[in-house]
């Protein structure tokens, strides 16, 4: 028998081949003082040491590491995460400068349009911030979104009480120039106070409940702004004088954007307490319809304190006047 290497560590095998015959096949040159050795002795006992295959097990564990992988970035809430947040930190400036405040307006118009898209037809089972905002968060589209949705129910409500007492001799028209100071307060205060707020009840958890999705603030704004884009072409339909549609329309549009808000901040609270995760969701769709419930309410179905139509008159010459709704 003889003592035959197949090359590297591992196991050793006997051979029964004679070690002339082994070595004139191809010996490396390294080798060449052994063979003189065995051409000696040919009945000295060889051994071979085979290549060390995987270990099935390691293969195992790789095999359920590469799905676990490729899980947890369709889901958005594996270290991934934070590797593409670490990997895409830039040296920013001081606060108090404007280039730092620039960063935030760093956004192109397709990337603006692309995110509007998706608040608007939100995909089953895909992650907001993961697919559209984590790679450049911006203040742009949310702010001037607000800002436009502010003018659209400030004027669609001013058409919609002129629309409806249109045509009635006692009516005069005058524009109601503090509703956009008021739809201005409540849509800005909306779109920042509820982010902080989320985005302070998030941290807390997350310092309680290991291994749950975090977001920054400026990404969670992001989702907040452009999910209100929505309630713009709504405004607009919420000039018709029916009530019935407008109800019909502001159902939609919380259908729509509340999707957005419940397929974002889900996998943030999933792994935390089933009642807290259950009480954050529903607050956030709360919050959400009360806004767009206030806005209708107030901007488009409160009654006209305006109209004025005079119904007698007093013997010293005054107008006694009734006021219509």
């Amino acid at each position: 028998a003889t003592l035959l290497r197949s090359g590297g560590l591992g196991s050793f095998r006997l051979s029964s081949q004679r070690p002339a015959e082994l070595w004139e096949a191809a010996a490396p040159p390294e080798f060449d003082d052994a063979a003189n050795l065995l051409a000696g002795n040919p009945d000295a006992t060889t051994i071979s040491i085979d290549e060390p295959s995987e270990n099935p097990k390691n293969q195992y564990g790789l095999l359920q590491d590469s799905r676990r992988e490729e899980d947890d970035e369709l889901l958005g809430t594996d270290d991934s995460d934070k590797t593409e947040l670490l990997a895409g930190q830039k040296k920013s400036a001081p606060f108090w400068t404007f280039e730092y405040y620039q960063t935030f307006f760093d956004v192109d118009t397709y990337q603006v349009l692309d995110r509007i898209k998706g608040s608007v037809f939100p995909i089953p089972g895909k992650n907001f911030v993961r697919l559209y905002i984590r790679s450049n968060p911006d203040l742009y589209g949310p702010f001037w979104i607000c800002a436009t949705l502010v003018f659209a129910i400030a004027i669609s409500g001013n058409l919609s009480n002129f629309f409806i007492h249109l045509g009635k001799p006692a009516y005069r028209y005058v524009p109601e120039f503090r509703k956009v100071s008021i739809a201005a307060t409540a849509i800005y205060a909306y779109a920042w106070l509820i982010p902080l707020a989320l985005w302070g009840f998030l941290m807390w958890r997350n310092s309680k409940v290991m291994n749950i999705v975090s977001y920054s603030f400026l990404e969670i704004v992001c989702v907040y702004g452009y999910s209100l884009f929505i309630y713009i072409p709504t405004a607009i339909l919420w000039i018709i004088p029916q009530k019935a549609v407008r109800w019909i329309l502001v159902m939609v549009a919380l259908c729509l954007s509340g999707s957005v808000l419940v397929m974002t901040f889900w996998p943030a609270v999933r792994d935390d307490n089933r009642r807290i995760a259950l009480a954050t969701m529903v607050t956030v769709v709360l919050l959400h319809a009360l806004l767009a419930i206030g806005c209708l309410a107030y901007f488009f179905d409160a009654p006209d304190l305006n109209v004025l139509i005079p119904t007698a008159a007093a013997q010293n010459g005054t107008i006694v006047a009734t006021k219509t709704q």
